[in-house]
């Protein structure tokens, strides 16, 4: 079956694992001097999510390419966990040690 971008960026992208509509194509990744098809791309997130990246499709996960939807199986990656209202994130890293400017705490009392 041939296909072109033009038709492909018509159509619905669905994951058949979580049922979640993906949105629609938005590129399509190929080889330059080989002329293969490695997957396409679709949006990361709707709304303004602004940072979002984009989601990336191998064309192993597409699975079916009907009239107006593309089916593809796409596993989630872990979200982070919410704990006490807020995201919870990795601690800062120290500060680098600094040697030639330490203090002496003693003069403060």
């Amino acid at each position: 079956m041939e296909t072109s971008y033009c038709e492909l960026k018509k159509k619905e992208t669905v994951n058949l694992i979580d049922g979640k509509r993906l949105g629609k194509i938005t590129d399509v990744v190929f080889t330059f001097p080989d002329g293969k098809v490695l997957g396409v791309v679709v949006p990361g997130s709707k709304g303004f999510h602004f940072g979002r990246a984009d989601l990336f499709i191998d064309l192993a996960c597409v699975k079916k390419i009907g009239v107006d939807v593309i089916f593809v199986e796409v596993r989630s990656a872990p979200k982070p966990e919410k704990k006490r209202g807020k995201w919870e994130e990795a601690p800062p890293p120290p500060p680098p040690p600094r040697h030639g400017d330490r203090r002496d705490y003693g003069e403060y009392e």
